[in-house]
């Protein structure tokens, strides 16, 4: 396995030796991926929760810092944090080294490059510490950009270790922030490859355990594969680009941690207002809003979010939500975002023959714009959490399992899979056949990454796994269209989509 230390940051995870809830499983995982697991526990989730970080830094810090047993020395680990990833109160502690000390600081934070065409400078902000407060006060040298071009000018912040010092402008007379060093946060090269070539050592049942494990969850603590696979569904726009999907589950089932914690490519709006220039395109700013910038764009708690300007992010919705552009005013951009409605649902409102969606905000009443969401997640089959869902032993590391995922939104070959293995029926709906082979794939780079070609498919695994869960996804979504536009949509159904007659002849 291909795994590259960075000289900025931990030294390669001790070979692991432990004693296994799964002895089976866990021994596959130490042989086939030892330097991508972490040790995880409920008091390490407890400790690193206080601590405000993310699981993907989580879990770079229990590599960096734990024993061969997994164990970590959480004073040793609270003073790297506190010396190097600080807190927003920390700034001005920096700024006395800055501003009256004249001496440089180095730290660890999440930046993002942006460019002034006027005075063809590069510029950076430090969102955590709001900085800059004005234009043009925090500037980057050519020579750092150039260095890390690739990482640094993503669309979405990133993290790294930034080296700053303060020095008068070209006038003389203001001050600004230079940043005249950078080391990405990238403590090891990921292989694709190898990681695809890996799921063949494990069986379905076993790799879907891996996949709890991974997001923090304990696979025993699940009473059924049902709820393991609803749970996993989640993750569907984590690893397929613009798939749209709606949650409605009980409180309680882990909705925000996971979509505000296993990736930092996503992005989790928390109530508030949202406004079509923060989601789409600033005008007055110029800049591009969450779709062009992260994988997925998720509206917690969906009921109490206000749009801004209610009719024109409708519009806007539905465009995007369609084929991926958008226009505001003369500006036109695409991205790749999926967008990700999660809601509370009460007991009596669990069932998919009434009108489950009732309590969303108004804009999402109208069902033009409902059917352009692929699918919908029954929350309800996720159990609450407790203890005993909490990951609890070696699994893979969380910040890893994000890259992986996010490197497979790219990998076109498993769409090509699907659309080989399936036969649409003739005059069926194009958002249905295109919603269904959108999980399809979707689930297929998730729970089979090996299938990279129709050969080695096995026909009936996807069946079980693929495609019948996607058709029921997408049943919902229709089954609630008709009862909220009958007119339209009242006694429609989704297409029977079937496996080829060759391919089923293969079973």
């Amino acid at each position: 396995m291909d795994f590259t230390e960075n000289k900025a940051f931990s030294e390669a995870l001790s070979q692991i030796d432990s004693v296994p809830a799964n002895k089976e499983l866990e021994e596959k995982l130490k042989k086939h991926f030892g330097e991508m697991l972490v040790y995880k526990s409920s008091s390490n989730s407890k400790f690193f929760s206080a601590l405000s970080l993310p699981s993907y830094m989580r879990d770079w810090l229990v590599m960096r810092f734990s024993n061969s047993a997994g164990k970590i020395d959480k004073d040793e680990v609270s003073a790297y944090v506190k010396r190097t990833i600080p807190k927003k109160e920390q700034w001005n502690e920096y700024l006395v080294d800055l501003l009256h000390n004249n001496q440089p600081v180095r730290f660890l934070t999440k930046i993002k490059i942006d460019f002034d065409t006027a005075t063809r400078n590069a510029l950076f902000s430090l969102p955590d510490f709001g900085v800059p407060k004005k234009k043009g006060e925090a500037i980057v040298d050519w020579s750092v950009i150039e260095a890390n071009r690739e990482y640094l000018l993503s669309p979405t912040e990133v993290w790294g270790i930034v080296e700053l010092v303060c020095e008068l402008d070209d006038s003389g007379r203001n001050s600004i922030f230079r940043l005249v060093d950078f080391t990405p946060f990238c403590p090891y090269t990921i292989d694709l490859d190898y990681f695809i070539e890996s799921r063949n050592n494990f069986s379905v049942d076993e790799w879907i355990d891996v996949l709890i494990g991974a997001i923090d969850y304990n696979p025993a603590g699940y009473a059924s594969t049902k709820q393991k696979l609803t749970m996993i569904s989640r993750l569907l726009p984590f690893i397929e680009k613009r798939l749209n999907l709606i949650e409605l589950a009980p409180k309680e089932t882990g909705k925000s941690y996971l979509f505000a914690q296993i990736s930092k490519y996503g992005w989790l709006v928390s109530g508030g207002s949202i406004s079509r220039a923060k989601m789409f395109y600033d005008i007055n700013k110029k800049t591009p809003g969450l779709v062009s910038r992260y994988d997925y764009v998720a509206f917690d708690e969906v009921q109490s979010i206000k749009f801004t300007d209610a009719m024109e992010m409708q519009g806007a919705l539905k465009g995007y939500l369609e084929s991926g552009e958008y226009r505001v005013g003369d500006s036109r951009g695409v991205g790749d975002a999926g967008l990700i409605l999660l809601g509370n649902i009460d007991s009596e409102l669990m069932n998919i023959n009434q009108n489950m969606f009732v309590d969303l905000p108004d804009i999402f009443h109208e069902s033009a714009l409902l059917d352009r969401f692929h699918g919908f997640i029954k929350g309800w089959d996720i159990p609450k959490m407790k203890e005993s869902l909490k990951a609890n032993g070696w699994a893979l590391n969380t910040e890893y399992f994000g890259e992986i995922m996010h490197m497979l939104r790219e990998e076109l070959s498993y769409r090509a899979v699907v659309d080989e293995l399936l036969e649409l029926p003739k005059n069926s709906a194009t958002r249905d056949t295109e919603a269904i082979k959108r999980i399809c794939t979707g689930l297929l780079k998730l729970l089979f990454p090996n299938a990279t070609d129709v050969s080695k498919v096995d026909v009936n695994e996807f069946i079980t796994y693929c495609l019948e869960p996607a058709k029921e996804m997408r049943s919902v979504i229709k089954m609630q269209l008709g009862i909220i536009d009958y007119g339209e949509f009242g006694g429609s159904k989704i297409p029977d989509i079937q496996i080829k007659e060759c391919y089923r002849e293969k079973q």
